[in-house]
């Protein structure tokens, strides 16, 4: 049986909508992790370096450094240390903390997705 993809309307794309929760952990309107920041820490555990990270994010190295600092601040121990440059090109470490907070949102994202299944598929139904 051949699988016939969804015809897309002008400027519609023809994939299936998806489900996407974004969680955020937020105190007096600042955001302490997201998704953003969550990418961020895996890329940063990937990489082994803030500057490579943040390219691979397409986002500037003041702003990923930026992020970290918030999330440092936000958390009881640091989510990632730093090094600086020289001639060994310094480097960035998650922490075990920060793998700790990394795992739990990936965590709370997964039991975001189930819970919403069963309204997300008649939700679905309803969509063009």
């Amino acid at each position: 049986m051949t699988r016939v993809k969804p015809r897309a309307r002008d400027g519609e794309a023809s994939e299936p909508a998806r489900l996407r929760p974004r969680l955020r952990v937020v105190r007096g309107g600042e955001v302490l992790l997201g998704p953003g920041m969550a990418q961020l820490l895996s890329a940063l555990r990937r990489t082994g370096s803030l500057r490579l990270a943040a390219a691979e994010m397409g986002m500037s190295y003041m702003h990923a450094w930026g992020l970290v600092r918030t999330m440092n601040r936000g958390f009881g121990e640091p989510l990632v240390t730093l090094e600086r440059g020289g001639a060994a090109h310094g480097g960035a470490r998650l922490t075990e903390r920060g793998a700790e907070v990394l795992s739990l949102y990936r965590e709370m994202e997964a039991a975001a997705r189930r819970a919403a299944q069963g309204p997300w598929r008649r939700l679905r139904r309803l969509l063009s």
